[in-house]
């Protein structure tokens, strides 16, 4: 059983930079994976990045690569993701996610929180 909950989200300036957190309650021993996302209403949710928790092996979505940061810290239960040079085309909800192996895919991920608004003002 995992509960995830996000935080660090707002209105921000388009070239300012944000943090966001996710943090675990609980560990499943199949949960090795954990991912970011993001959603506009209407489209699809949008791979961003994941880290795995023992490996610390990641993968960034093109979109993102090179501004944004994934990390963890494995004695907090807590995932973060630095925005950096915040464009307004990374408004979104953005949501973490835990999941068995190295997927991209939001349909692979079993465990969500509630996501946490990013608004870029122009």
């Amino acid at each position: 059983q995992v509960q995830l909950v996000e935080s660090g989200g707002g209105l921000v300036q388009a070239g300012n930079s944000l943090r966001l957190s996710c943090t675990a309650s609980g560990r499943s021993p199949s949960t090795y994976v954990m991912g970011w996302f993001r959603q506009v209403p209407g489209k699809e949710r949008e791979f961003v990045a994941y880290i795995s928790w023992t490996a610390g092996i990641t993968r960034y979505a093109d979109s993102v690569k090179g501004r944004f940061t994934i990390s963890r810290d494995n004695a907090k239960n807590t995932v973060n993701l630095q925005i950096n040079s915040l464009k307004f085309e990374d408004t979104a909800v953005y949501y973490c996610a835990a999941g068995s192996d190295y997927y991209s895919d939001y349909r692979r991920y079993v465990y969500w929180g509630q996501g946490t608004q990013v608004t870029v003002s122009s």
